[in-house]
């Protein structure tokens, strides 16, 4: 349904699926809880509806997935995008009934790669998603998956070890890109892995990263409260390693607290979210600097990253006016740089700053140009400014629209 409703605005798009499943406002408004008065703003863009627990009760009324009411570009635009056929070979990879047999291991194995370039392999795709290449990882994850495979298999004793957590990492990474893909489902999948291979690694460094990536994914699929119930419950694993921490591990830890600081914003639950970023904040405070261990992008200033975007799912936009455009993030990888950004930029339209915010968020595609074309944030802000603009549109703002196909 998505092409029929890809030049629709958000709150035209529920109108467009609230019709089509007979109900009228009154009955979907009651539903969610809501006002039919609301309802009505939302469908005719005099409300801006950008929180996406929100949404996400919405859609569930609607019997749609989230990603149908955002118009989220799905796996097969991004091939076409980009002239490659390699992102339905990445699903290929992750669904390959292989993959969770023993069968995998009587292929040939004759190129396993070495414990030393699966190291260089990791941090290359990772690195690549830390400065947005999102195109780069897809393309990448489809080779490297099997080979990693075929390396836990071959190897023996320590080396396996080593390859498991090497395998799990890049099951992580790829988990971290299908969310921003708009494939929550399959970044499910690629979590679940992960997971499994973390555990054979006996590392938990990469165990308690890998926790951080299922509640990375709970996220994605809406689940807010189980998300919210695996950071506390993974308080017990943790614990032992905090009393004389690496600043690896703090840093999957403190990273893994921002996850469920997000869920319980989502889920509207001030109190816990305020609670995890506090302890985050701790973290930071122990580790005492901006870090990027394990791909962590950990420190002060991802705690007052999230401590904007927490603002924002709360509904508390002025907080984020007064904390987001006066942050400094040149510290941080991109990807982090440009998520802010993308805030920035809501919590400034919100407050009809709109051409601060269109400045902000022309700055996050200078940087990060996949992110910000890929991200429901940006194409939603865009289309809201073109159809409530008073006038014709600036040049730089219809250009803008064009970019990101919601012209």
């Amino acid at each position: 349904m998505r092409g029929m409703t890809s030049t629709l605005t958000i709150g035209e798009r529920i109108a467009w699926y609230r019709q089509r499943r007979g109900l009228s406002q009154e009955v979907l408004a009651g539903l969610v809880g809501r006002t039919t008065d609301w309802l009505s703003k939302v469908e005719n863009g005099r409300i801006e509806l950008d929180r996406l627990s929100v949404l996400r009760a919405l859609a569930q009324q609607l019997d749609i997935a989230l990603g149908d009411l955002l118009d989220e570009p799905s796996l097969m635009e991004w091939t076409r995008d980009s002239g490659r056929v390699t992102v339905p070979g990445l699903r290929s990879v992750l669904m390959d009934y292989r993959q969770i047999t023993d069968l995998a291991q009587h292929e040939d194995l004759d190129e396993a790669p070495t414990i030393e370039q699966l190291k260089l392999d990791v941090e290359d795709v990772w690195n690549a998603y830390q400065a947005s290449r999102f195109g780069y990882v897809t393309n990448t994850l489809v080779r490297l998956i099997p080979a990693f495979k075929m390396a836990a298999y071959t190897y023996t004793d320590a080396d396996r070890t080593l390859a498991y957590g090497r395998l799990a990492l890049l099951y992580h990474v790829a988990a971290s890109t299908l969310t921003k893909l708009g494939e929550p489902d399959l970044a499910w999948n690629a979590s679940d892995r992960g997971v499994q291979a973390a555990q054979l690694s006996e590392n938990p460094v990469i165990i308690g990263s890998l926790l951080r990536s299922v509640a990375h994914s709970l996220l994605s699929t809406g689940d807010y409260a189980e998300a919210i119930r695996l950071t506390r419950d993974a308080a017990d694993f943790y614990q032992p390693h905090l009393t004389k921490p690496s600043a690896t591990m703090l840093s999957v830890y403190g990273t893994h607290l921002l996850a469920g600081s997000m869920a319980a914003a989502r889920h509207d639950d001030r109190a816990t979210a305020r609670e995890f970023l506090d302890e985050a904040s701790v973290a930071a405070r122990r580790l005492g600097r901006d870090s990027n261990k394990l791909w962590t992008a950990f420190g002060p200033t991802n705690v007052a990253i999230h401590q904007v975007s927490t603002a924002m799912e709360l509904g508390d936009v002025q907080i984020a006016v007064d904390l987001g455009p006066g942050l400094d993030t040149s510290g941080v990888p991109t990807e982090r740089r440009a998520r802010h950004a993308l805030e920035v930029s809501r919590a400034l339209s919100s407050t009809n700053k709109r051409d601060e915010a269109l400045s902000t968020l022309l700055a996050a595609e200078q940087l990060a140009p996949e992110q910000v074309r890929y991200h429901f944030l940006s194409r939603n802000l865009v289309q809201t400014w073109i159809r409530t603009q008073r006038g014709k549109p600036s040049y730089q703002l219809s250009q803008l629209a064009q970019r990101l196909n919601v012209a």
